[in-house]
């Protein structure tokens, strides 16, 4: 028999499935707000990252004030401070010579002699002339003077004594012609000894001996040529724009491949204020110390020209510069973290760093990247430089 205390079946089952249903739909309930909440919550963050994100990110820089060391870099070439090509003034054979290339010599000292037998030859005549008008002088004379005694006592016409005294003239004046020959050709038979004009040393030899010397053979080659390299000329090539940087007595250092690592030192010395219209340069002639001997004329050489630095030019970085349709800008970024664009110009193009000339001020905080699209008025986020890099 079944207890009396049991409770029916029935009323059992009816009881649990309604905690059950109760229970689902607190579960449903709380999923569907658990849902909605977190969709909420993920479109709010959605739009807060969005609206930051809109935001640029900058990082802000101060102009710096002077400090800018530039140089100027140039190749050029060495030349001798004098060099003087000497050529024949006689024509004849090569007898001998007494220097070679590389020697050194002093002003005045026998370089080489020729031999010259049409000169020889010339000047003998010239000498036997001078005697014959010499000789015709003296006897012209002793006339003229017995013609005019005989003048004077009238025993002759005075046009016969005029044209023995005007016959005395002629035959002075050949008597001084022909002496200036003779002296003409003594002075020329003097250049049969070839001298060195100033102190220097012998660069260049195209004559031996027993060679044919032509007079005045300006366009051949030169018998030698001497080279003065006490002193050595550097001629650069300036750009127009940095001319007037480079003024007279500017210091200049100098290189030359043949000794790495050794530094010459320069001055400038002359400049040719003129512009050449084919490459836009100046050509500037630097004055080069070289008792040493150790430069050599006719070799490149690179030179560095440091220029004066301007302690109130303002500088900022290249990167920073804005090119657009309405020139060359920089945003900045005002009390408000909003954008101004300001037009500059640039004074000197340093690379990496440019000077400005006008359009900045000093306490302008700078945009370091200006990202594109930029705008006046547009809000940036203001960040450290390395926050920004990372």
């Amino acid at each position: 028999m079944p207890s009396e205390s049991a409770p029916p079946s029935g009323k059992v089952s009816r009881r649990g499935l309604a905690l059950t249903g109760i229970v689902a739909g607190l579960v449903v309930v709380f999923v569907v707000v658990n849902g909605v909440w977190s969709r909420n919550a993920s479109e709010a963050k959605l739009k807060e990252t969005t609206d930051a994100m809109a935001v640029p990110t900058v990082a802000l820089i101060e102009p710096g004030l002077g400090s800018n060391k530039s140089s100027l870099d140039l190749p050029g070439r060495l030349e001798a401070y004098s060099r003087a090509p000497i050529y024949a003034r006689v024509s004849g054979f090569l007898k001998a010579y007494y220097v070679d290339i590389g020697q050194s010599v002093k002003a005045g000292q026998l370089l080489a002699e020729i031999e010259a037998p049409d000169l020889d030859q010339q000047l003998l005549q010239a000498k036997a002339a001078l005697a014959s008008a010499q000789a015709a002088e003296t006897l012209a004379t002793v006339t003229a003077q017995r013609w005019q005694t005989l003048g004077g006592s009238n025993a002759v016409s005075k046009q016969t004594v005029d044209e023995k005294a005007g016959d005395l003239t002629v035959k002075q004046a050949l008597s001084k012609a022909a002496l200036a020959n003779v002296d003409r050709l003594l002075v020329l038979s003097d250049y049969k000894r070839v001298v060195a004009p100033f102190d220097g040393i012998v660069t260049t030899r195209n004559t031996d001996v027993g060679a044919l010397i032509n007079a005045d053979s300006s366009a051949g080659l030169a018998l030698f040529v001497i080279s003065d390299t006490q002193k050595l000329r550097l001629n650069v090539n300036v750009p127009q724009n940095y001319v007037p940087a480079v003024k007279l007595n500017t210091k200049v250092e100098i290189t030359v491949p043949e000794y790495p690592g050794r530094t010459f030192y320069g001055t400038v010395e002359a400049s040719a204020r003129s512009v050449d219209a084919a490459s836009g340069t100046t050509r500037m002639q630097v004055v080069v110390d070289n008792k040493s001997g150790e430069l050599m004329p006719g070799a490149f050489a690179n030179t560095r020209i440091q220029l004066p630095e301007n302690s109130l030019a303002l500088s900022i970085p290249a990167g920073a510069l804005i090119f657009g349709q309405k020139g060359l800008r920089v945003a900045v970024v005002d009390a408000s973290d909003k954008v101004m664009l300001k037009n500059v110009t640039i004074s000197r193009d340093l690379g990496q760093v440019v000077e400005i000339a006008t359009g900045l001020e000093r306490t302008d905080r700078v945009i370091e990247s200006p990202p594109d699209g930029l705008s006046n008025g547009d809000p940036v986020r203001v960040v450290t430089p390395a926050m920004a890099k990372k």
